[in-house]
């Protein structure tokens, strides 16, 4: 489709989307969580740059049509096969870059929410795409389904043959980011994994995996010990030995720890009341990592839509 000089409308339209950590240990290409870190992007009146970058990754990301937000707002109109309106996008993240916690999902995700609720907006008559078709064309995108799943709806998902489920986390758990200043693309990650595993493993790994989903969802008590892998994280860890210097300290001191997504960052889960273990998580880690003890994002993505002279956020879905 060709772009539009037709407005979006006098007021702006914007969408906010969390970070994510993907596998947790054993759910490898397979669960994920969102958490309380996070990009925005709204529409702007045309101007030089497509894309007004903001926050993390200003000085390097593209502000063209070849930026992943954009992109994904184009795709999304194009699939709905409704004309790209010609407008600038402003965007601002807090997700740091290569670090494993999603920001590339998310930059696909917004954009393709953002468009959604542009077309909503200007009433474009156009094919109205589900949260399962969203997070099928982000992952067409940007390649990686739990994350998409996870920026988008929010909580704890899993992903299986081609649908995303989400779940409520357990109030009772929290979240700890150990953020390294080292980075490392996905693309160098993925290409370290192991072609084989053996059948015996696989299937530790998978009871392991509904262990850790069991515990994150509240139907079980939390078993730390559950989040250890042994189909990606291995072999990640001769690429990245602070990563799992950190990892495998913080379980020897018995907390929850795992790469967040393919890394280099590493995301602990301990009982929510327990600062004790946040202080040995920054015992542990030591110099050259920030410590940031989060919270679970549970909305996912939410949209900003014109209303009656002020904006009123709501779930994208």
């Amino acid at each position: 489709m060709t772009s539009s000089s037709e407005a979006v409308g006098p007021r702006t339209v914007g969408v906010r989307v969390p970070a994510t950590s993907a596998n947790l240990g054993p759910g490898f290409d397979a669960l994920a969580v969102a958490l309380d870190v996070g990009m925005t992007v709204e529409t702007a009146a045309r101007g030089a740059r497509r894309v007004q970058v903001h926050g993390s990754g200003v000085d390097e990301l593209p502000d063209g049509d070849d930026n992943l937000v954009w992109r994904a707002f184009a795709a999304y109109h194009d699939w709905a096969g409704v004309t790209v309106p010609d407008v600038s996008l402003r965007s601002h993240s807090d997700i740091p870059l290569e670090r494993g916690m999603g920001s590339s999902a998310a930059a696909a995700v917004a954009g393709m929410a953002l468009a959604r609720a542009v077309m909503a907006v200007r009433g474009d008559a156009g094919r109205r795409g589900g949260d399962q078709d969203l997070i099928a064309l982000a992952t067409e995108l940007e390649g990686h389904a739990d994350n998409a799943a996870a920026a988008l709806l929010g909580g704890v998902v899993i992903c299986t043959q081609g649908r995303s489920l989400r779940f409520p986390p357990a109030q009772r758990l929290r979240p700890v980011l150990c953020i390294p200043d080292t980075r490392l693309a996905t693309s160098t990650a993925r290409a370290l994994l192991p072609e084989v595993v053996s059948h015996p493993e696989a299937a530790r790994n998978g009871a392991r995996t509904a262990v850790v989903l069991a515990g994150l969802i509240g139907a079980m008590a939390w078993e730390p010990t559950a989040m250890t892998d042994v189909l990606h994280e291995p072999a990640r860890f001769t690429a990245m030995p602070e990563s799992g210097r950190l990892v495998g300290g913080l379980r020897d001191a018995g907390l929850g720890a795992c790469l967040s997504g393919a890394g280099p960052s590493v995301l602990a889960i301990v009982p929510g009341g327990d600062r004790a273990a946040i202080e040995r998580i920054r015992a542990v880690a030591g110099a050259g990592w920030h410590v940031r003890p989060s919270q679970w994002d549970r909305a996912g993505a939410t949209v900003r839509r014109p209303s009656g002279g002020a904006d009123a956020s709501q779930p994208v879905g």
